[in-house]
């Protein structure tokens, strides 16, 4: 049997079930993330002439992984950026900065130290780990962001979800960077300080800077020139948008990733930057919504075959250097790092306390994740890289089924109890105007 061809027969099928899995699967309280790695896990163990995947024993595998997790990423960076509504300044956003600044950090102290005592793991490896299980996952998080651009009701447990995944997944980069340059060395020295200053505070810049400036020529570039050549064209005082419309936004964006990465910034952040400052010129355009749903079909497509990829690592035995003190620190980071540190973040939020702790625990770890390992792995040395993929899937795996399961009942019950808005909050967002409808099928949340 030609494993080539089945596996495009697979993907098919996975495409077209997906459509109508989505929905169905939340009655019974599962999640298309949960169905697929199972699927991937069964067929892959099935002797039926299917390859192996296993980043941890093949190089190619882990260059292969990084490619494709760098593309998804991108993608759900994007599709986030494009669908938060909320104006950008300190007040709208206070509740993120204490995850970027306390959580994110705390974790991946909390993480490297049990990695380097209870694993033993060099420090080099010990600060990757904490660095790949930082980030939360912006294309695992589905459930819990907010819906397409529009949608003018106010919902700040899943704006600040979102808004963290988007940026988190660009600020893991520097301390990526921290444990490769670590490798070898038995000292803090100089390499800490050139550390900080390119890689921590030249690519964080560049990536802002990059991104903001793409984002805006992009909307300009949408909104002023090609809005009044179609005017002209068509004579009609408003212009008219299409589905190939999402191809300049996917292109600008795209565009915005490899310039910054060309000037060595960090491309993730100038990729959510660029989406969020579009966003934000005419916000009551339809083009909007247009282009959210391009790139939430290209997300789509791309996640169903990592999804399978995942099934396919974990039946090909990348949990086979697994030991208990790497289970631990997988449900360690899922029931009590995250959710302690995201807890106290949000401590002077104006969320009731229910939403505070949904914001904690729904920290999803996925895709990102995966990136960040292969990527370390394919630049840096690192010798206890079956360790290191073994602990990640298995948080990986953890997060999938227990958020996969949760997250819906714990939104919807926050919804119903009205504790999804900061106190004293009106839940219309009057500051935004919804655009006019068009005919496209928003994504589900």
């Amino acid at each position: 049997m030609d494993g080539r061809i089945l596996l495009l027969s697979i993907f098919g099928l996975g495409l077209i079930l997906a459509v109508t899995l989505k929905d169905r699967l939340a009655r019974y309280y599962l999640s298309l993330p949960i169905v697929y790695v199972a699927a991937g896990y069964v067929l892959f163990s099935l002797p039926i002439g299917l390859p192996g995947f296993n980043p941890a024993r093949d190089g190619f595998d882990a260059v292969t992984l990084e490619y494709v997790t760098e593309f998804i990423v991108i993608a759900s960076l994007m599709a986030v950026g494009i669908s938060i509504d909320r104006p950008v300044d300190w007040r709208n956003w206070k509740q993120v900065w204490p995850l970027l600044l306390f959580a994110m950090p705390v974790t991946i102290i909390a993480v490297s130290v049990f990695g380097w005592w209870a694993l033993g793991l060099a420090p080099a490896s010990a600060i990757l780990l904490g660095a790949v299980l930082a980030p939360t996952d912006p294309v695992l998080a589905r459930s819990v962001q907010v819906g397409p651009p529009g949608r003018a009701e106010r919902h700040d447990v899943r704006f600040s979800l979102s808004a963290e995944a988007g940026l988190n997944d660009g600020l893991a980069f520097p301390f990526t960077y921290l444990a490769i340059a670590a490798v070898g060395m038995t000292s803090v020295g100089m390499w800490t300080v050139e550390w900080f200053a390119f890689d921590f505070l030249y690519r964080i810049v560049i990536g802002c800077l990059v991104g903001f400036a793409v984002g805006r020529a992009g909307a300009w570039y949408v909104f002023e020139y090609e809005a009044d050549v179609g005017q002209k064209e068509d004579d009609e005082e408003a212009p008219r948008y299409s589905t190939s419309e999402g191809l300049v936004v996917l292109g600008t964006l795209l565009l915005a990733y490899g310039l910054t990465e060309l000037i060595e910034g960090y491309g993730f952040l100038a990729v959510f930057v660029g989406a969020v400052t579009a966003r934000q010129c005419e916000n009551a355009s339809r083009y909007h919504q247009i282009s959210h749903h391009f790139i939430d079909q290209i997300e789509q497509i791309v996640l169903v075959a990592v999804l399978f990829a995942f099934g396919a690592m974990l039946a090909s035995g990348v949990l086979d250097a697994l030991t208990w003190p790497a289970a631990i620190a997988g449900l360690l980071l899922v029931f009590v790092i995250r959710p302690i540190s995201g807890l106290i973040s949000e401590a002077r939020s104006d969320l009731p306390l229910a939403g505070k702790a949904a914001i904690a625990f729904l920290g999803v770890r996925g895709m990102g994740s995966i990136y960040y390992l292969a990527y370390g792995q394919n630049q840096g040395d690192f010798s206890e890289i079956p360790v290191l993929w073994a602990t990640v899937s298995f948080a990986i795996l953890v997060s999938i089924v227990v958020h996969g399961v949760l997250a819906g009942p714990v939104i919807r019950a926050l919804e119903a109890r009205g504790h999804h808005i900061h106190v004293g909050s009106d839940p219309e967002m009057a500051s935004l105007r919804p655009p006019e409808e068009v005919e496209v099928e928003p994504r589900e949340t």
